[in-house]
């Protein structure tokens, strides 16, 4: 099975190389709509989030925007076959990376402490880290590996990996980021999935009880690293606006005891991504059952 569906995502990329990109566009519109319709499970957990999240939309209203969502994702798959392909570069998608690297110069430029990159699966979270290798900042991406060993190994790894950054899996991610942070450098994090009890504390998320990663707390209060979140999101142009509200430089001096102060920064990270989403829900994973608390 793995191998089948492997063969169809290199069908895809193959086509994908010799068809305009437009062609590439619309065939994988086409999906996300498809896949909303014929994922059953996947399409009803994502109005289920939707409709706890957004409990003033009516259900047109919800499943309109459920769509939308499917239609995003399928939109950032054809984005990563153009730039897998070379069809085009991460500088055709940003619209305002120039303002956002002298900002990051700036923030970071008497930095000795490493930094830490935060994002979520909003717009297409792929580009972020490209863009920041391309420019100097390279860093080793923390994820889970993929389910099909063979994508993750000639597709998934080589792409994440082509402009110097450094794909980390999950069981030896803590390691590498002390690391990588204790030398300065830099480490990428997407916060916005659910986690078991092990390294996660209970916040809230929409004002939803959610378990999140206790690693971005943790390392800021240990190396005093700068912590940079940042969100790529999606203009009716196709193009990006790179989202930055500020480096997250609270460290809970109003808390007591280390325990709270790490619930309280893990929380304000929490509501920084909900701040993001919440300029352009469409584009957020839906379809991930991130309010799953056990």
């Amino acid at each position: 099975m793995q191998r089948i569906e492997y063969l169809i995502v290199l069908f895809f990329l193959k086509l994908s190389k010799i068809m305009p990109s437009f062609f590439t566009f619309s065939v994988f519109n086409f999906f996300g709509i498809i896949f909303f319709y014929a994922l059953k499970r996947r399409r009803n957990l994502a109005i289920s989030n939707l409709a706890k999240a957004y409990p003033d939309k009516d259900k047109k209203e919800i499943f309109v925007l459920a769509k939308r969502c499917f239609k995003s994702v399928a939109t950032t798959a054809a984005e990563i076959m153009l730039l897998i392909n070379e069809k085009k570069s991460i500088d055709d998608f940003l619209i305002n990376k120039d303002e956002i690297l002298k900002t990051i110069a700036n923030i970071a430029k008497d930095n000795k402490k490493g930094v830490i990159f935060i994002t979520a699966h909003f717009g297409n979270w792929e580009i972020l880290p490209h863009f920041l290798a391309i420019e100097g900042y390279p860093m080793i991406g923390i994820g889970r590996e993929g389910d099909n060993a063979l994508i993750e190994k000639n597709l998934t790894k080589p792409f994440r990996e082509k402009y110097g950054n450094h794909n980390v899996y999950k069981n030896e991610a803590m390691n590498k980021m002390v690391k990588t942070l204790k030398n300065g450098g830099n480490v990428g994090l997407l916060i916005d999935q659910k986690m078991g009890h092990a390294n996660s504390v209970l916040t809230t998320f929409f004002g939803i009880k959610c378990r999140t990663t206790i690693s971005v707390a943790s390392m800021k209060l240990r190396y005093d690293s700068l912590v940079i979140p940042m969100f790529a999101k999606r203009q009716e142009s196709g193009k990006y606006k790179i989202i930055f509200y500020g480096a997250a430089d609270y460290r809970a001096e109003d808390k007591e005891n280390k325990t709270d102060k790490i619930k309280a920064m893990t929380q304000y990270y929490n509501d920084i991504l909900e701040r993001a989403i919440k300029e352009a829900p469409e584009q957020w994973f839906w379809m991930h059952n991130r309010w799953k608390c056990n």
